[in-house]
């Protein structure tokens, strides 16, 4: 037999598939459909590393074995190419983005060619091709028209690096995610959109999809739904009032101060004596960001706003009012009251500054407290409230005191505009005073080619500069009018929020996707990509779809029915793979030297799918052996039939139901593991018939596309492996026909042997009294009694 030469092999089955369109997927198929969806990637300068394909393979080898089950596998490949990372990669190498976007996309897809894949690049999208970023535009016009977008002027995350403003899921520990600068807030007017109308559904409907529980933790951590009261507290001698948010209004009666955030409204508004004092302490605070101000660890600050009291309506108690910066505007309502005795956070404020500590809440346990008690317990010292039991006591408390029993989120609005270029123009106009929506027939409205795209740092996008496409004149003649378009563009997110849909309609120009071709593909039901887009991209898709099905667009509550996360593959030295580190290794160096077969199979064999592994080019040698041991098992292989032994036979089918299983669950080291035994036992057969050696085949080819086909073709095979029917197990030959069964002597295991499947039971007795083991542990005992339990066990009581 000839040599195995991968580069031959592979280059021909490549651009035999491509030829044929064995992988193109039909709408009108009557088959059952199965969706299977990579997150699609942002096409980088760099290119792909070895560790980006792991996801892709995964699905790949999921949707190849969906398609030999009989199924119309949707398996589509795109690019997410607006944004920041793009945007940045141009201004580095001096290039219009388009231009550079053009460049990486056309690399990565070559890089994804070569590993062979099963996409149907028919349905390839790119976010920033205006046919599709036509239907982004018109969702946010449905939201703008629904009330769901809107324009703010609030202070926002500005990342003074990146030159734009980010939403709060952009940010982590007070960082811009991208960069790592440390963000700023800076009032600027943005585009928000009301994701917070949706916050319940967001939460509630986790409980119906089959994703990763720490995903689903994440999401419910993020959405942070939280019930409590409103209270005020009347200012002495005052008109105003000064709100509270609390989930603990049981502790009421134990207020001792109340504190502002240094943005809130009333530190202007009020009077107070140490006008000079505050203000200079507001004035630093806006210098320190929130992870800063809110570390639990950190020495508490505020200053006392001198003559200023609050009332306590529950009692009528004057307490004193602060500013401290530990409070933030934007959570709850910037105003909290403090009870020292059952907060940490109040406690430290109060011992800081001599304020009185009052204990309204007692364990239900009696245990020595040494600080702050924060659990339920029963009131003291509650006036006529005391007694009760504190869930008991918190609605009746607010009520009491005229307050609101509401629901709070810690998720907040999206601020969905960046002041960069790079991105889907707005389709708006402003005529000085109103929002004018462009109408429908005019999407898209394209980003216009500019000389300079640079991000300003003023708070106004490049395009802003850009007059001949910001001065729009509508109307004619006298009632004509300059309107000026939004120059802010979207963000990344926008395109990607809704993406999974194009893919079943991407030609469509009159709709987002065919009303008939929804029904057919709807939810996608598996979806594999990074846990780190559990807040961001995953909780706006889910926005975006359950928005789309409010409007009739789609005809499901959720768009992924099924999650699975990727664990990253990390460089050999153990970090991550990073062109800063030195150690990325090319994926095409890889297919080159090894082939694309073995790379498929050493990455699905290396570890756990969703576990982080070190990459070890080392580790190649043996998945490529592998293959060429299959290589040469097909020299076995008879034209005359051929018989194995009944123990192959067992382990063939065995095979046939583990492979199964674990590509469906997703565990490809197992299912590689489980091929690997199956060789080495082919491999002692004398002989194996045409139809074993093709039923190995057909297990393989999910993971070895390549080798498979060229090796099916060779035995007469006029048809695509790929388009085989994917084997079955016969359950009845799973079973061993021997087994082994344990002798128990008053209930300790004292022997075992080797039995045939279903031996009588006077049999096995026989077979077990005369077991040395078992003479000697009997001796001059009496039997008393015997038990059998068929094909495991044989327990003697003496």
């Amino acid at each position: 037999m000839k040599k195995y030469d991968h580069k031959k092999i592979e280059n021909k089955w490549q651009r035999e598939w491509a030829s044929k369109k064995i992988y193109k997927v039909d709408d009108s198929s009557k088959k059952p459909k199965f969706y299977v969806l990579d997150m699609f990637p942002y096409p980088s300068g760099e290119g792909l590393h070895v560790g980006h394909p792991k996801g892709y393979i995964a699905t790949d080898v999921i949707s190849r074995m969906k398609r030999m089950q009989g199924y119309n596998v949707l398996h589509p490949m795109g690019f997410d190419a607006f944004g920041l990372p793009a945007e940045n990669y141009a201004i580095k190498t001096k290039t219009n983005p388009a231009i550079a976007v053009s460049k990486n996309v056309a690399r990565y897809k070559k890089q994804l060619e070569i590993i062979g894949f099963d996409y149907d690049w028919s349905r390839e999208i790119n976010t920033t091709d205006p046919k599709y970023y036509k239907w982004t535009q018109w969702i946010f016009l449905k939201l703008l028209e629904r009330g769901l977008a809107y324009e703010s002027f609030e202070p926002i995350n500005w990342c003074p690096s990146c030159k734009t403003g980010l939403a709060n899921e952009d940010v982590e520990d007070g960082k811009c995610e991208r960069c790592g600068t440390i963000v700023e807030k800076k009032p600027m007017r943005q585009w928000v959109l009301k994701i917070t109308d949706y916050a319940d559904r967001l939460l509630t409907d986790l409980d119906k999809l089959d994703w990763p529980e720490s995903i689903k933790e994440s999401q419910k951590n993020w959405i942070g739904r939280s019930e409590g009261a409103l209270l005020d507290f009347k200012i002495k001698g005052s008109s105003e009032n000064v709100q509270v948010f609390t989930t603990r209004p049981d502790t009421l009666f134990g207020v001792t101060y109340v504190v502002l955030a240094p943005e809130h409204e009333l530190v202007s508004k009020l009077s107070f004596a140490n006008k000079a004092e505050v203000k200079k302490y507001v004035e630093e605070a806006k210098k320190k960001n929130e992870i800063e101000r809110t570390d639990a660890k950190k020495d508490k600050t505020g200053v006392e706003l001198k003559g200023v009291k609050a009332i306590n309506s529950a009692n009528g108690t004057e307490v004193p009012v602060f500013v401290a910066d530990y409070v933030l505007v934007n959570y709850g309502t910037g105003a909290v009251m403090a009870v020292p005795a059952h907060d940490t956070r109040d406690f430290d404020f109060a011992q800081k500054y001599e304020l009185p500590i009052k204990t309204v809440i007692e364990p239900f346990s009696k245990t020595n407290i040494t600080s702050a008690f924060e659990g339920d317990g029963i009131l003291i010292d509650s006036g006529k409230f005391s007694g009760l039991k504190s869930e008991e006591a918190k609605r009746k408390i607010t009520e009491f005191v005229g307050g609101s029993w509401v629901v709070r989120y810690k998720l907040k609005d999206w601020v969905f505009s960046r002041q960069r270029y790079w991105g889907e123009p707005f389709p708006v106009l402003h005529d000085g005073k109103n929002i004018v929506p462009v109408d429908i027939s005019e999407l898209p409205v394209e980003l216009p080619k500019v000389k300079s795209y640079e991000p300003t740092g003023t708070g106004e996008s490049p395009l802003a500069a850009i007059e001949k496409w910001v001065n729009v004149k509508v109307g004619k003649g006298k009632d004509a009018k300059i309107l000026k378009r939004e120059t802010n563009t979207m963000p990344q997110w926008a395109g990607s929020s809704w993406y999974y849909l194009r893919y079943m309609d991407p030609k469509n120009n009159k709709a987002l996707v065919d009303i008939e071709k929804e029904k057919y593909w709807n939810e996608v039901d598996f979806y594999v990509g990074g846990a780190e887009h559990a807040t961001r991209h995953l909780i706006y898709a889910r926005f975006w779809h359950k928005f789309l099905y409010d409007i009739g667009v789609v005809s499901t509550l959720e768009p992924f029915k099924k999650l699975q996360s990727v664990g990253l593959i990390m460089g050999e030295d153990g970090r991550k793979m990073s062109k800063r580190f030195g150690n990325i290794v090319n994926p095409d160096d890889i297919v080159s030297t090894y082939g694309a077969d073995t790379l498929r199979l050493y990455e699905m064999f290396m570890g756990p799918f969703d576990q982080a592994i070190a990459w070890s080019t080392n580790g190649m040698i043996g998945s490529r052996r592998f293959i060429e041991r299959v290589w040469r098992l097909s020299e076995k292989v008879s034209k005359n039939g051929g018989q194995i032994s009944g123990d192959t036979e067992i382990l063939l089918n065995k095979t046939i139901k583990k492979v199964t299983e674990d590509i469906t669950s997703i565990r490809h080291n197992t299912a590689v593991s489980n091929l690997m035994i199956l060789s080495n036992t082919l491999e002692k057969e004398p002989v194996l018939s045409k139809s074993v050696f093709e039923t190995f085949l057909k297990l393989l080819a999910p993971f070895a596309p390549h080798v498979t086909e060229e090796l099916w073709k060779s035995l007469g095979n006029k048809k695509s492996i790929h388009v085989s029917d994917w084997p079955v197990a016969d359950e009845s030959k799973i079973v061993d026909k021997s087994v082994t069964i344990i002798v128990q002597i008053n209930g300790k295991m004292r022997a075992s042997f080797v039995s045939s499947r279903g031996e009588t039971r006077e049999n096995l007795e026989k077979i077990a009294f005369s077991l040395p083991d078992v003479k000697k542990w009997i001796g001059d005992n009496v039997v008393r009694k015997i038990i059998v339990v068929q094909d495991r066990l044989i327990s003697i009581v003496i």
